[in-house]
């Protein structure tokens, strides 16, 4: 028996004794009777058909993820900041500079240059998709700014209350992928720009797990788990992250690990929980349409190898199994005739 299945076994409960003797079945080991093995066990299982899911736990931290820093981009003072867990969306004003709010846009792309007319690529259309999400109209959104573009700006930065320039210089936006979550002031009412303004996070709440590198295989972009949340409620969640690269342990006891994000179903349900710490349930392998018996049903053979009492007609008669996956206190079996709906003795 190699140490995975035995350490699985005694887990699951099954006795094995050294020297490949029976487990501790009352049925004795090799050298007694045969008689004493036809005894009839003092409980019995059906064998049933079903799909059988194993699974691994493993802790994670549910929170808003790795805040990103807001560098206070230009000259100037800041003279207003939002709260720590305030929530931005397109086009509200991240803070203000010497009295002009710095709205927030979505994209991909930071505002690494001044946008006007005549200038053409994909910050331009990042911009002007903006811009019709907003409700300004009257240009087509593309990768050229011109003078249909300069007159949205115009009308924006005249509902902004800041000068109508036509143009967008960096600094005057934040963008982001999405609405933001504050996560903590880098400045104060007062500051003149030079650092980091605040931080932020993501609105919606995620796990991050820090998994050893040996269970990597169970953690594939996509899959479904199960999250225990510190309370005992379980909530559904997405695999969408798994990093490519390992990072080694921080001490000799402790194992390399790769990063796995994992995004939460239904955030409504899960309360005021940030940094909290989380159990993740993650598949590490589905048998549909196999039999299974309690694993406390599988008695160890003389010799090696497993086998389980099938009871009828009151008799007893052993039968030879393979084991498969182990889920929940159920084992797959396999055998010569074993089948569905037969009666397994549990040995007490």
């Amino acid at each position: 028996m190699n140490r995975t299945r035995a350490a699985a076994l005694s887990a699951a409960g099954v006795v094995v004794v050294a020297g490949g003797g029976l487990a501790t079945a009352g049925l004795g080991g090799g050298d007694r009777p045969a008689a004493a093995r036809t005894a009839l066990p003092p409980d019995t299982a059906a064998v049933e058909r079903t799909t059988l899911v194993e699974t691994k736990e493993v802790d994670g931290t549910l929170g808003y993820g790795s805040p990103r820093p807001v560098p206070g981009a230009g000259k100037g003072t800041v003279t207003w900041l939002p709260k720590p867990g305030d929530r931005i969306a397109r086009g509200r004003p991240a803070y203000k500079v010497d009295n002009r709010p710095v709205p927030l846009l979505y994209g991909s792309l930071p505002l690494y240059r001044a946008l006007s007319e005549g200038k053409e690529g994909p910050d331009v259309e990042q911009l002007e998709r903006n811009l019709r999400a907003l409700g300004y109209t009257g240009f087509t959104v593309d990768d050229s700014f011109d003078s249909g573009t300069t007159a949205a700006v115009e009308r924006w930065q005249d509902d902004l209350g800041v000068p109508e320039t036509g143009a967008v210089s960096p600094g005057s936006v934040l963008v982001a992928a999405g609405e933001i979550r504050v996560a903590e002031r880098k400045a104060t009412v007062g500051d003149r720009l030079g650092g980091a303004v605040l931080t932020y996070t993501g609105t919606d709440r995620r796990v991050s797990v820090d998994l050893d590198v040996q269970h990597q295989r169970l953690a594939k972009k996509g899959a479904q788990v199960e999250i225990e949340l510190p309370e005992g409620d379980t909530v559904k969640g997405t695999i969408t992250g798994v990093g490519r690269v390992a990072t080694e342990a921080q001490g000799d006891d402790k194992p390399a690990t790769v990063a796995v994000t994992v995004a939460v179903r239904g955030q409504s349900s899960l309360g005021s929980y940030d940094k909290a710490p989380v159990t993740v349930r993650l598949t590490a392998d589905r048998v549909p349409d196999v039999l299974a018996v309690p694993v406390s049903a599988l008695l160890a053979r003389p010799g090696g190898g497993y086998a389980v009492q099938v009871v009828e007609g009151g008799r007893v008669r052993e039968v030879a199994v393979e084991t498969g996956v182990f889920s929940g206190g159920r084992v797959e079996v396999s055998g010569a005739g074993l089948a569905e709906g037969m009666k397994v003795g549990i040995p007490k």
